[in-house]
């Protein structure tokens, strides 16, 4: 069992810490643009810097929502491969390639608007802007590499495989550096340069996954389990909606938190800045763990359907079956795991705390201010582990509408106690929310799992 889990944590380690560097590189590429004959103006660096940063933020903005593609399809997929049903795991392939072909269709559609709401919403200077609509309106035309991908990459893990998505997410980054420096400092394209590279990568990603599930093996289509247990559109539809719902408390509450902290004053945004990046690594290495529960638990939600159908077909009592209490064992072990993980990023950010924001930053200010705030860091992993994990299970589950509850009870927590007034200084009032958040998420999610997911007969 812990092979398995280790099977899978380990490219998904891999993969959180690579996808942020598509951002990186792009970032450097044009940091560096001054360096070329092609672009004579000095002044020109940062606003390139901020064309980037503007449109990465937008990309990020409306991708993020369509994240269901990936969460809904590992789920589905899972229990289609404990059932060995062929059938299944082809259905929700397709399922997942259609809806992000309509939902990319969708962004085609609404270019515009959106373009026009995260000006409104983002107001950068004009000369950035007018860099920041170049490079948007290249890179948006990877809208349906990108979100075909996101419904593959859940699929991969679904059929138990993280090391494909991990060998996309390197692939596209290699080859996305080597097209950008190319199109910028040779071509002389400037953020244009870097957009198509980018949507060139993002294609060529997509032909590699295409490749790759030619070459997955899946269960024969006359093994598909019976009619009651076969993947239908609206089961697709109300996983994949519950995960929307969820995406979208999640997304107001990390917008409120930048923009509660913003108000305070640039200072405490760059401290909240460079605090919420020790929150991000960690995450790298929880949600990982937690992608291997969504496969695992899924996959033996998928084996005890069976167990129970072949059960009810005999005549027998379905008690004690042997998928039910690897489900058990599994979930043990994810959350010896990810206690593990807890406790080593604990004690990594309260021994090593003032060395990491040096190496983020070397402004002595925001070094300075930050250190009134580190105790809250400190307590993000603790207060956030659970929820991670469960999420991870849910997933596989598909126990997505107790998703959809536990981050809609959180987000009313944080905003409810935001509106509080307390004794406190903004900040830590603000970082208090947060830690009540995820607190909120790890406990009520626990208390659902206990109830329903794992004591279920």
């Amino acid at each position: 069992m812990n092979r398995d889990i280790l099977r899978i944590a380990i490219p998904g380690i891999v993969t959180n810490i690579t996808v942020p560097l598509l951002g990186i590189v792009d970032l450097s590429i044009v940091g560096h643009m001054s360096a070329s004959p092609f672009y004579a103006d000095a002044n020109l660096g940062a606003a390139v810097i901020g064309a980037i940063s503007v449109g990465g933020l937008i990309f990020n903005m409306v991708y993020w929502l369509f994240n269901f593609l990936r969460m809904g399809s590992s789920g589905l997929t899972a229990q289609a491969f404990g059932r060995q049903d062929g059938r299944g795991e082809r259905r929700v392939l397709r399922m997942g390639l259609l809806v992000a072909l309509v939902c990319s269709l969708g962004i085609f559609v609404l270019q515009r608007p959106i373009e026009w709401i995260a000006h409104l919403i983002i107001a950068p200077t004009d000369e950035v802007w007018s860099l920041a609509v170049a490079y948007y309106r290249i890179r948006i035309w990877a809208a349906p590499a990108v979100l075909a991908l996101f419904a593959m990459s859940g699929w991969f893990v679904g059929m138990q495989n993280a090391r494909f998505p991990m060998y996309i997410a390197i692939g596209q980054n290699l080859l996305n550096i080597v097209l950008s420096a190319l199109l910028v400092f040779v071509a002389g394209m400037g953020v244009e340069g870097v957009a198509l590279g980018t949507v060139i990568s993002q294609y060529a990603g997509l032909a590699a996954a295409l490749v790759l599930v030619s070459r997955s093996r899946l269960h024969a289509e006359s093994d598909a389990s019976p009619v009651v247990h076969q993947v239908g559109w609206s089961a697709f539809f109300t996983v994949n909606r519950d995960i929307f719902l969820r995406m979208v408390c999640l997304i107001a509450v990390t917008t409120a938190f930048t923009s509660f902290g913003a108000r305070q004053g640039d200072l405490l945004l760059a401290v909240n800045t460079l605090l919420i990046q020790l929150f991000l690594i960690f995450s790298y290495f929880s949600d990982a763990f937690s992608l291997a529960g969504e496969a695992l638990v899924g996959k033996y939600v998928g084996m005890e359907q069976t167990e129970r159908q072949q059960a009810a077909q005999s005549g027998i009592r379905a008690s004690g079956l042997l998928a039910r209490v690897q489900l058990q064992r599994c979930v043990r072990l994810l959350f010896l795991w990810a206690s593990g993980i807890t406790l080593v990023f604990t004690l990594l950010y309260v021994t090593g705390a003032d060395l990491l924001l040096r190496i983020l930053t070397d402004d002595a200010e925001v070094t300075r201010a930050a250190r009134t705030y580190l105790p809250w860091s400190f307590a993000v992993p603790v207060a956030g582990f659970a929820a991670f994990m469960w999420d991870g299970i849910f997933i596989g589950a598909t126990a997505t509408r107790l998703m959809m509850y536990t981050l809609l009870l959180s987000a009313l927590v944080f905003f409810g106690l935001w509106w509080l007034p307390l004794p406190l200084p903004s900040n830590h009032h603000l970082w208090l929310c947060f830690i009540a958040y995820l607190a909120t998420r790890s406990l009520y999610q626990t208390w659902l799992a206990r109830r329903v997911i794992l004591l279920s007969s």
